[in-house]
């Protein structure tokens, strides 16, 4: 029948055959742009900055306070309690004014 080289030639145009035909019959679509949007609430620029700030106070207390000193105690009172202190009243009040 065949040869070697003549049946790696086969195959490699059979190959060939399965890509190239497929992309010569179709015809060419400009690609579609999607719009991409998140849903749900953003971020307000007030939220932000409590997020922001939520992560500076505590690191800024614990170079104050020098943690990796044994400073835990003083920094669980100044640096993480004002903090949770703030997120917590801020959870409370967005319940009174959802229950309105």
């Amino acid at each position: 029948m065949f040869s070697g080289i003549q049946e790696i030639l086969l195959i490699l145009l059979i190959v060939l055959g399965l890509f190239m035909i497929p992309r010569m019959l179709s015809p060419r679509h400009p690609p579609q742009q999607t719009i991409v949007r998140r849903s749900g609430q953003t971020l307000s620029r007030p939220m932000r900055l409590a997020i922001v700030l939520s992560l500076l106070w505590p690191a800024a207390w614990a170079v104050c306070f020098k943690l990796w000193q044994n400073g835990l105690a003083a920094f669980s009172l100044w640096g993480i309690g004002p903090v949770v202190l703030a997120w917590s009243l801020k959870w409370v009040l967005a319940g009174k004014k959802n229950k309105r």
